[in-house]
């Protein structure tokens, strides 16, 4: 049942945004009653917090197996940004709500939403510097601004990416990555 409330939920926001969906609204689409919802979740902000806190979660621990795993750092990096790539492409209704909804949320959600991303980045970061330490990465370039460079561009994708286009999603993963990385690269000279 959360789940279901939390995929309608999604949806709503997605559609008509969240100011603009009523708690009455999603319990009638997920066939539940607002006791129901109200059981799992204590309001619509706790929802709004749900839809990313979930992605991230996710996302978090992919990361950490990926940075934890086999491969040079240049194969891991690639691989986890490919992976955060292909998550958002996966679950673009969640990313599109929460970056045009983050600012409704409670203060207490948003730090906390601040905190987790933070932890995230700090994990990607910490590969960038790996890979700067032992001369695969380009060093000049302070690796918070790698990282911030990065997800800048990953945090736009809800805005613009619409599926059935010209490129698969995969391929606009890859084409990403490419860019990031040619720019992360130290010469191979």
């Amino acid at each position: 049942m959360q789940d279901r409330l939390v995929a309608v939920a999604t949806r709503l926001f997605a559609e008509k945004g969240y100011e603009g969906t009523s708690v009455q609204e999603i319990v009638e689409a997920a066939g539940v009653t607002k006791g129901a919802m109200y059981h799992y979740y204590g309001s619509k902000d706790e929802l709004l917090y749900e839809i990313y806190h979930r992605l991230l979660g996710m996302q978090t621990k992919r990361l950490e197996q990926i940075a934890d795993g086999p491969g040079t750092v240049e194969e891991r990096v690639r691989a986890a940004a490919v992976d955060v790539l292909n998550t958002s492409f996966d679950n673009l209704e969640d990313l599109r709500v929460f970056f045009r909804s983050t600012h409704l949320l409670s203060p207490e959600r948003q730090a906390a939403v601040r905190s987790e991303r933070r932890r995230y980045h700090e994990r990607f970061r910490a590969l960038v510097e790996e890979g700067q330490a032992d001369g695969t990465f380009r060093a000049e370039t302070p690796a918070d601004i790698v990282v911030n460079f990065f997800f800048g561009t990953v945090h736009q994708i809800g805005a613009w990416y619409r599926p059935g286009g010209r490129l698969k999603a995969e391929e606009v993963s890859e084409h990403y990555v490419g860019l990031f990385l040619d720019g992360l690269l130290a010469s191979r000279s």
